[in-house]
């Protein structure tokens, strides 16, 4: 499940799968074995059994045992973090209950006024070039500056955020960016103990559940992992399917843009985590004639469950049965904020640039390898050329350095910055982040 004939028909993989049962036998990398769960009533048995199936990897027998190595690519994704995500029982609705009720304080439409104004920052960006990448310069980019916001990130510690994610994406010295962000998450929370704001961060240290410091970076890190990659492949796989399937573009140009129909149908086909929620068997159990082993991975296949062909109910538009967001306890808690985001991100794109097409076959668009996301190498697009926003332009008659504020509650007007062309749309961000 992890080379490129993987990624570029995952479907053709788990149909082959299926004949094993609705579980099987998979290696999500070299060496690395673990069980796929491809049923929807499996996934389903799996995940609401708690009593059954544990979240915590440290029942994980074959890294404990040195089977999978400490250096393995899949372990980051898969080893143990003291947060909501790796955790069970009374452990796990502490944790839990200091991300969902933070998430509870965050006002909808202020939320939208965050997403619109990063939207319209990146899009002044590419709009006078004609052309973009819309994966690296629009859909990687934006749930970041909208977590910095909702963070209460003040402008230098997003500046270093920003380069410890992106040398993160980019694989590029990534372990010197994963110090700078911890460094820097430790930062974030040192200034909101002694200066605390409205803003997720402090609503966190705030909430009864008294985190610790090392359990506030590794819940950060799991908001911002859970916010960025599944949230990128989300907003990309909704766009690619709207430029692309004529039961959609085809609405475009008559002014209705069906953007929770698509939203709905990338969800349902294409989730942006399309296989994860690891589960360890507390005990040996047979599940309909399978041994599954205490302490080895059992893997939810979210894309095989939600495509079963024993799901007889094909209407996918308005439909949230899928497992996108997993279910059980360990449900995504941000289901309404991340929909939200998705959808004002693409209604934003398709505004702006209402004549953007592909700029080559859907069939030649590239998937990244791996084992758990759905996720596009990159989103090639050409359009005509757009003038930038009356908001940029009279951003670049004030402050040099675009202001990110602090979450308030309340939307605030954005003064982002000219557009800037650096090598590499992170070195624009960062450039526009500086006020270069």
């Amino acid at each position: 499940m992890y080379g490129p004939e993987f990624a570029a028909d995952p479907a053709a993989t788990y149909g082959k799968l299926r004949a094993h049962g609705n579980t099987a036998p998979v290696e999500l990398a070299p060496g690395v074995r673990a069980t796929l769960v491809t049923g929807y009533e499996a996934a389903l048995h799996v995940l609401r059994s708690p009593e059954t199936f544990s979240k915590d990897p440290r029942r994980w027998r074959d890294l404990a045992d040195g089977t999978v190595a400490p250096d393995s690519p899949v372990v980051p994704m898969m080893m143990y973090r003291p947060n909501a995500l790796f955790t069970d029982g009374e452990e796990h609705r502490r944790l839990r209950g200091a991300i969902t009720d933070s998430l509870a304080r965050v006002e909808p439409n202020t939320l939208r006024g965050y997403v619109e104004r990063s939207a319209d920052t990146l899009i002044d960006l590419i709009a006078p070039r004609g052309e973009a990448d819309l994966l690296g310069e629009y859909a990687q980019v934006l749930p970041l500056l909208v977590f910095n916001r909702l963070f209460g990130c003040p402008p230098d510690l997003g500046e270093r955020l920003v380069e410890g994610m992106s040398g993160i994406f980019d694989g590029v010295d990534a372990e010197r960016a994963n110090e700078l962000l911890t460094v820097t998450l430790l930062d974030l929370i040192a200034l909101k103990r002694a200066r605390p704001g409205q803003d997720m961060t402090s609503w966190m240290m705030a909430h009864p559940a008294a985190l610790t410091d090392e359990e506030m970076i590794h819940e950060l890190v799991v908001l911002m992992g859970a916010g960025t990659e599944p949230q990128q492949n989300l907003i990309s796989n909704g766009l690619r399917l709207l430029l692309s399937d004529d039961r959609f573009a085809g609405s475009l140009g008559g002014g209705s843009l069906p953007v929770e129909d698509a939203l709905d149908e990338v969800l349902w086909t294409d989730p942006p985590m399309a296989n994860y929620a690891v589960h360890y068997p507390i005990r040996d159990v047979v599940y309909e004639g399978t041994l599954l082993r205490a302490g080895d991975p059992v893997v939810i296949s979210l894309a095989a469950a939600n495509t079963d062909p024993s799901l007889t109910n094909d209407q996918r538009a308005g439909n949230r049965a899928h497992l996108a967001w997993s279910a059980g306890p360990h449900n995504c808690p941000a289901q309404s904020p991340a929909r939200l985001i998705a959808a004002v991100a693409v209604e934003k794109l398709l505004d702006r640039l209402p004549d953007v097409e592909l700029a080559v076959p859907v069939g030649e668009l590239e998937w990244r390898p791996g084992p758990f996301h759905r996720a596009l190498a990159s989103l090639p697009v050409r359009f005509p050329v757009a003038p930038v926003s009356g908001e940029a332009v009279a951003g670049r008659e004030g402050a040099r350095r675009p202001v990110l504020p602090a979450f308030t509650g309340q939307p605030e007007p954005a003064t982002p910055a000219a557009p800037v062309r650096p090598e590499g749309m992170w070195a624009r961000l960062r450039a526009w982040w500086r006020g270069e």
